[in-house]
C-alpha cells in the first residue's frame, strides 16, 4: 500500500493529540493492502504476533504486540474500554505436570491492529495511558520489501507419537475403561513430526491453508522468531454477541469420496452410523450441561448436519444460549476442553490423557480467538501445526467410542493431517512425497 506510511504518520498524529481518556483510536484506509496480512505480520520485529480470520472471512486481523498481557478472562475485562479487544489463547495442557514449560494462557491487549471488515479496511491502536510505547512501536513497523510467503522444503523424514503399534495399545486401553463405565469416551490424539529439508515458516504454512482450506477459521499465534502455532480449524468454540451464545458439537467423521456418488455415499454413511451420532450427542449433551448453570435459555437443532471440508467432513449440531448478567468470563472455563477434543466425562478423560499419551499437546486442541465488552468468537485449535524452523509437528485427534476399530482410528487422523501436511507434499516432486 504505497500510501500506509503516511496513514501511519496521521495514526501518530492523532495518538499525540489524544485525551487522558482515549484508549483506543481507529483510523479507516481508504484502500486495501497490496501484500497480505499474514505476510506483513511475518515480516514485523514486534512480538507477540496474532493473525485471525473468521470461519465466514467477514473479518481479518492482525494484532501485534502486547500492552497487557493475561492468563484469565476476568482481569481484562476489568480494563478493557469500548472496541477494544484482547487476542490470544489457551492451551490444552501447560502448567500442569505433564507440561510445565507451556504456559497456561496467553491473552493480550494489543498495541497496533490492521483489520479488513468485510470490504472495509482500518488501522488501529490501542494507547490505555502508554502513548510513547505505541508511538515507538508504530515507528518500527516493517513496510518495504514484504513478499508472498511460498512453501519451498520438502518432507525428508516422518515421526509419530504414538506409534501405530502404542495407538492401538491406548485404544483397548481405552475400550476397557469404558467397559468398567470409567469414562464414555475419550478422544486420543497423536503428533506427527515432519523434518524438512529447507526452513518453513508457519506464515508459508498458513497462506498456503488459507488458500486451499475453505470454510474455517485461521489462526497464527507467534510468540519469537523460532516458535509459532498456526491452524485452520472448522470447530467453533463458541461465539457470543452481548448475551447471545452460539456454539456447536462438532463429532463425527469420514472423509471425502474420489468423486461426487461415492463422496455422497460416505455422507449417507456418516449421517446414520450409530458410532459417529452416539460420538456428537455425547459433545451436544457436555455442551448442554456445562452452559446450563450460565444461561437461562438453551436451544440445540434438532436434526445433526454435515461439514463438508477438503480433506474430511462432520457431523455438526448448532446450538443457542441466552447467557445470564456477567456470565462471559466464565464460558472458556466451561466449555474447555470440549468432548470432542477430550472425552467424557471431562476429568476422567483428561486425567486419562495426561497420563497415558506420550507427547505434551501443549496450544493444540486448546482455543484460539478474542474477547471484548461486546463480543467473543473462539475456535477450537485442532488441525494445528507447531513450527520450528525445520520440523513441523501436527496434531490431530479421534474419538474413541464403543464400535472403536485402532486401525480405523488411524486412518482417521492420516486424513484430519493432511489438511496441512498435503501442502507441503505438493511443493516437492511426487516421488519424494512421503
Amino acid at each position: 500500500m504505497p500510501n500506509f506510511h503516511q496513514f501511519i504518520h496521521q495514526l501518530i498524529t492523532r495518538i499525540q493529540q489524544a485525551k487522558e481518556y482515549d484508549v483506543r483510536i481507529e483510523l479507516p484506509l481508504d484502500t486495501a493492502p497490496e501484500w497480505s496480512l499474514i505476510d506483513w505480520l511475518d515480516a514485523q520485529p514486534i512480538y507477540p504476533k496474532f493473525y485471525w480470520q473468521s470461519r465466514d472471512a467477514s473479518e481479518e486481523v492482525v494484532a501485534l504486540g502486547a500492552l497487557a498481557t493475561f492468563t484469565e478472562p476476568t482481569p481484562a475485562y476489568a480494563i478493557l474500554g469500548e472496541q477494544q479487544r484482547v487476542w490470544g489463547g489457551r492451551s490444552f495442557d501447560g502448567r500442569t505436570n505433564k507440561n510445565r514449560r507451556c504456559m497456561s494462557a496467553l491473552f493480550f491487549l494489543p498495541q497496533i491492529e490492521v483489520i479488513r471488515r468485510q470490504n472495509g479496511w482500518f488501522l488501529a491502536v490501542n494507547i490505555n495511558n502508554d502513548v510513547e510505547k505505541v508511538v515507538k512501536s508504530l515507528q518500527s513497523l516493517v513496510m518495504k520489501d514484504i513478499e508472498q510467503q511460498k512453501i519451498n522444503t520438502e518432507i525428508v523424514d516422518v515421526t509419530h507419537s504414538p506409534t501405530e503399534e502404542q495407538w492401538a495399545s491406548l485404544i483397548d486401553d481405552v475400550l476397557c475403561g469404558i467397559d468398567k463405565n470409567a469414562f464414555k469416551k475419550v478422544v486420543l490424539a497423536r503428533e506427527t513430526r515432519l523434518a524438512l529439508s529447507n526452513h518453513l515458516s508457519a506464515a508459508q504454512l498458513l497462506n498456503a491453508s488459507k488458500a486451499a482450506n475453505h470454510h474455517s477459521f485461521h489462526f497464527m499465534l507467534v510468540l519469537d522468531d523460532k516458535h509459532s502455532f498456526m491452524g485452520s480449524t472448522p470447530e467453533r468454540l463458541y461465539q457470543r454477541s452481548g448475551n447471545q451464545l452460539y456454539t456447536e458439537a462438532l463429532a463425527g467423521t469420514i472423509g471425502r469420496g474420489q468423486d461426487r456418488t461415492e463422496d455422497e455415499q460416505l455422507s449417507a454413511w456418516l449421517l446414520n452410523d450409530e458410532k459417529n451420532v452416539n460420538e456428537n450427542q455425547y459433545v451436544v449433551d457436555d455442551i448442554v450441561d456445562r452452559i446450563t448453570p450460565l444461561a437461562n435459555k438453551i436451544e440445540v437443532e434438532e436434526k445433526v448436519s454435515l461439514v463438508k471440508l477438503r480433506k474430511v467432513q462432520h457431523l455438526r449440531r448448532k446450538i443457542a444460549a441466552t447467557l445470564n448478567t456477567d456470565m462471559q468470563a466464565q464460558l472458556l472455563d466451561a466449555l474447555q476442553p470440549t468432548a470432542a477434543v477430550a472425552g467424557l466425562p471431562r476429568k476422567e478423560a483428561y486425567d486419562f490423557i495426561l497420563e497415558k499419551e506420550p507427547f505434551i499437546r501443549g496450544w493444540y486442541a486448546g482455543s484460539m480467538g478474542y474477547f471484548s465488552l461486546d463480543s467473543a468468537e473462539f475456535c477450537v485449535a485442532i488441525r494445528s501445526a507447531l513450527v520450528l524452523e525445520n520440523e513441523v509437528r501436527l496434531f490431530a485427534g479421534a474419538g474413541i467410542v464403543p464400535g472403536s476399530i485402532a486401525e480405523h482410528e488411524w486412518q482417521e487422523l492420516n486424513k484430519k493431517m493432511s489438511t496441512l501436511k498435503s501442502l507441503i507434499e505438493q511443493s516437492q516432486p511426487l516421488e519424494v512425497a512421503v
